[in-house]
């Protein structure tokens, strides 16, 4: 009985223990001069968010809702206390001019082992801190230049039209298609031609082994992963010791052999390729440097890079840093290009007199070519495109939300009287979604409006209010990849087809609820029909 008893009180004890360390800072914002959400044990303030309640969008929209005229507001996200900002003044004055505070994403997916070459997910750009992150981000840098587009824009070009040539011989009248599935396929394709090397036909061989492994370290929303993520969030420290990572090391193994085969083969047969394994070699080598060029506009979604990624490269990449690069590449290029295409299909399926009129702009720029291939000039000569994807990515953003980690105390002051301190070790989050759909910074929001990003409205949008690609020097380095893979795709399915509702089309689409990618939880079904020949 006694064995029992002291079994017992150690048990109670571990277990007040746990829910002490769990709950220690649900009373945080209590001295901040700022409303916040009520809080509870382990989940805090994101419960109806992790018990798929809502969709990660709806859940932004839903808080950003509640506190309607504050400039920020507190949360508990699992056990970490968040800001979240939504003044865009303050979102520029944190992610911009004071960025040195707030450098970091906060550990949700582990720390950084050295030592284990199967964890690749902590090693990419987006998990590096502090100065491992500058060094990677300088040394990234130059691969995303226009220039460098420009140079791999045939690879993108020739996907596109080998899509568009396998739908071209499949439609013959009209047919309803998936356009997650269908969009997923080619940027399975670019991924694999731009960023590996290899060539595949996801449309034509729709159970290729690239294609396979990609759909399935694609399911985050998986139970496994889900747990792992979690306790990477809770224990980051003790998860690294064991050398967890949230992607499968059967598929970091699989993405590994990929990229030192294709190395390997370059190295010893002297292939030169304009892909990003050979930018990556060059890198590697301390041969890929930011060169001053010429300014071009190559749309408004663009995100100019910081003296940051434009400073000198101190230290070189190693191996397993390479290939994550390359993990992280495929990651984003499958799924978040892929699910702003689907959105996009959506809002021209259901606008066809806005689908009309890019398609005019289509034809002129085809005519212009004389019937030859898309060239990277012609296609950012195209200004209604850019004003439809813009739009797009305002009303659609792929990415709900943007968090920073605050790596030095910081005193916010709004200069207005609004002054406390975000203290080292709590996050951020700029509330995109919420943003986007703001009338105060979008009159009728939820309206598909592509003149919104006319030219002659361009001084009036608020660009704190406009982060589809994030802010400041950690925004997304490739955004001048994944427009130019989206409107080269759009521009051979447009010229082709016409999108058209079905039966099946959702209106008004839901999506796909719990702390995952956004995606509609029915899919996007929509009708191709052959246009005739003009």
């Amino acid at each position: 009985m006694e064995v029992d008893l002291t079994t017992f009180l150690v048990a109670l004890s571990l277990v007040g223990a746990l829910f002490y360390w769990l709950s220690r800072n649900n009373d945080y914002f209590h001295h901040k001069p700022i409303p916040s959400l009520a809080s509870k044990p382990i989940f805090g303030s994101t419960g109806s968010l992790l018990l798929k309640k809502y969709s990660f969008s709806d859940y932004i929209s839903m808080i950003y809702n509640k506190f309607p005229g504050v400039k920020v507001f507190g949360l508990h996200d699992v056990n970490i206390p968040m800001f979240v900002i939504r003044d865009p003044e303050l979102i520029k004055q944190i992610g911009v001019k004071d960025f040195d505070h707030f450098m970091d994403h906060r550990p949700i997916f582990g720390h950084d082992n050295d030592d284990s070459p199967d964890q690749l997910f902590v090693k990419t750009l987006f998990t590096m801190k502090d100065q491992k992150w500058r060094n990677m981000r300088a040394t990234l840098s130059p691969a995303f230049t226009g220039s460098k587009m420009r140079q791999m824009f045939e690879l993108v070009v020739h996907c596109a039209e080998n899509m568009v040539d396998f739908y071209r011989g499949a439609v013959k009248s009209g047919k309803e298609y998936e356009m997650k599935d269908v969009f997923s396929r080619f940027t399975n394709d670019v991924i694999a031609t731009c960023a590996f090397g290899i060539q595949v036909d996801s449309s034509r061989e729709r159970d290729n082994e690239f294609y396979r492994v990609g759909k399935e370290m694609m399911q985050f929303g998986r139970f496994s992963v889900l747990i792992r993520i979690l306790a990477c969030r809770l224990m980051p420290s003790l998860m690294t010791s064991f050398g967890v990572d949230i992607i499968d090391k059967k598929h970091n193994r699989y993405f590994s052999k990929l990229i030192k085969e294709a190395v390997n083969a370059r190295e010893t047969r002297g292939i030169v390729r304009p892909d990003m394994i050979n930018l990556l070699m060059q890198a590697r080598k301390g041969l890929l440097n930011h060169q001053q060029e010429t300014e071009q506009r190559e749309g408004f979604a663009v995100v100019e890079e910081s003296e940051v990624g434009k400073g000198q490269v101190t230290k070189t990449m190693t191996e397993p840093e390479m290939i994550a690069q390359c993990l992280i590449f495929f990651l984003a290029g499958f799924d978040t290009v892929s699910t702003c295409l689907t959105f996009l299909a959506y809002e021209l399926t259901l606008n066809p007199e806005i689908q009309d009129k890019l398609y005019e702009e289509i034809v002129e720029t085809h005519e212009s070519l004389g019937g030859k291939s898309l060239t990277y000039d012609a296609l950012h000569k195209m200004k209604y495109m850019d004003m439809v994807i813009s739009e797009s990515l305002r009303l659609w953003s792929p990415v709900p939300a943007v968090d920073r980690l605050c790596v030095k105390d910081y005193t916010l002051d709004d200069g207005e009287g609004l002054k406390f301190t975000i203290e080292k070790g709590t996050g951020v989050w700029f509330p995109v979604h919420g943003l986007h759909r703001d009338p105060k910074y979008y009159p009728n929001p939820e309206k598909f409006i592509p003149e919104r990003f006319s030219e002659e409205n361009h001084a009036n949008i608020n660009l704190g209010a406009y982060l589809p690609f994030g802010v400041g020097p950690r925004n997304c380095i490739g955004s001048r990849f994944a427009l130019m893979e989206v409107k080269a795709i759009v521009y051979y399915m447009l010229k082709e087809f016409s999108f058209n509702r079905t039966n099946q089309t959702q209106v008004p689409l839901t999506l796909v609820k719990g702390f995952a990618g956004m995606s509609p939880e029915k899919g996007v079904h929509v009708e191709f029909r052959p246009r005739k020949v003009r």
